[in-house]
């Protein structure tokens, strides 16, 4: 099948599933801005040339942010526009730009939508954090001559899977792409693979590793640290349903054997705040919400971390984290957030998202892993009785994170390439 008819069908799907479709981003969204943008209808940039930078989720927000933070150093006379998909994410850009980059909702990728999208914007560059891919908006940019650049891009096994049962479609969208930084060689070969040509893929590694770390992030967390008074904490981030069960098993058992032990448990999506909340009373549980109490009382053994853009505060308080969405299989979050902290770094075997930096960080001995929470509790009880293990599985993973860094220079210096060809 040809590509064009494949997009055509397609898009024939797509509109076929727009009920469902409409039905899961109706929630997606802020007061601030219109449903209509849903649909492409965004203003015009007001003459000013502009950049186009889409960030899916909150997690690709937080891992662009110091790219977004380049590009407006890198390109003052340009307007920058971010795109998400989530709510969450749109609040995340909000918080940390403000009124410094422009903000809207990324359309469905109906053929209209996304031709009026791309129309209005009329962007010089349109760059794309990871690998969330549209037929239609990719070729709503080739219509209008816009290049395309896909930053930290990453295929994982069944992504890479998915798109190879749509090769026509998978070669359509990536033989257009200007030019892909790749996280790891894996990566750049599932990509020309797919149909990307060989000599538009360059291997950058992880723009994880150049995680931006706020002035003044280190005396935040210590301030808040030291108000809880003189005790053990761990921390769970960005935690799933049929994991935060295991995440209190464990924690039952460290209490078993210091009773003063806190855990600070964030779950990763906010509309499960409530329903957390309910399973650690359940469990017994003394909760305290942190946007209600920060400074914890000692009855409490639960801080239920329910606010958005404060997790790396919080890992910055915590004596061992947890990254969540390895203990059930989700594919793992950002591991490297509580390393660059010198916090060690716990996670569950299902690491899929994340391989390559799973992989070096326990090649460093910088990362245990653990397989349900009995062995959670093991290594949890282990690393409160050992302070120099604790000390040094941090500084391990502070050092990986610091050994890593540079894939911000180079994907920086490949998107001013793009810029000049245009």
């Amino acid at each position: 099948m040809s590509t064009t008819w494949a997009r055509r069908l397609y898009s024939l799907v797509f509109y076929l599933l727009s009920p469902l479709v409409w039905w899961r981003v109706w929630r997606e969204w802020v007061p601030t801005h219109s449903r209509l943008e849903r649909l492409g209808f965004v203003p015009e940039t007001g003459g000013r040339p502009c950049l186009w930078l889409h960030a899916a989720s909150f997690g690709e927000v937080v891992t662009a942010t110091p790219l977004i933070r380049a590009l407006l150093d890198d390109f003052p006379a340009h307007a920058l526009v971010v795109t998400t998909m989530t709510r969450t994410g749109a609040e995340r850009v909000q918080a940390i730009f403000g009124d410094r980059v422009r903000h809207h909702f990324l359309p469905l990728d109906y053929p209209l939508a996304t031709r009026r999208f791309v129309a209005r914007l009329d962007p010089q560059l349109a760059i794309v954090a990871e690998t969330e891919l549209w037929p239609n908006l990719l070729a709503a940019c080739r219509r209008r001559r816009v290049p395309v650049v896909i930053v930290n891009g990453r295929l994982g096994a069944s992504t890479y899977r998915f798109y190879r049962r749509f090769a026509a479609l998978s070669r359509g969208m990536l033989t257009s792409i200007a030019w892909i930084g790749a996280k790891s060689p894996e990566d750049a070969e599932r990509f020309t693979a797919l149909g990307a040509s060989a000599g538009r893929v360059t291997v950058t590694g992880a723009l994880k590793f150049d995680l931006a770390l706020d002035e003044g992030l280190a005396d935040a967390s210590e301030t808040l640290r030291l108000s809880w008074g003189k005790r053990f904490v761990w921390i769970a981030g960005s935690t799933h349903a049929g994991e935060d069960e295991q995440v209190l098993a464990a924690h039952a058992q460290l209490r078993h054997h210091d009773p003063t032990a806190l855990l600070i448990l964030v779950p990763r999506h906010p509309q499960r705040f409530e329903a957390v909340e309910t399973l650690c009373r359940e469990r017994g549980e003394s909760v305290v919400r942190f946007s209600e109490n920060p400074s914890v009382n000692s009855a409490a053994t639960v801080l239920l971390g329910d606010t958005m853009g404060d997790l790396m505060r919080l890992y910055g308080c915590a004596d061992v984290a947890f990254v969540g969405g390895s203990l059930v299989p989700i594919g793992g979050h950002n591991l490297l957030e509580p390393a660059a902290l010198g916090v060690p770094v716990v996670s569950g075997p299902h690491l899929e998202s994340l391989r390559e930096i799973a992989e070096s960080l326990a090649e460093h001995q910088a990362r245990l892993e653990v397989a349900d929470a009995d062995a959670l509790a093991q290594v949890l009880i282990a690393l409160h009785d050992d302070n120099e293990r604790r000390l040094g599985l941090g500084a391990a993973g502070r050092a990986v994170v610091a050994a890593n860094r540079g894939a911000l220079a180079r994907t920086r210096e490949r998107i001013a390439r793009v810029m000049h060809q245009k």
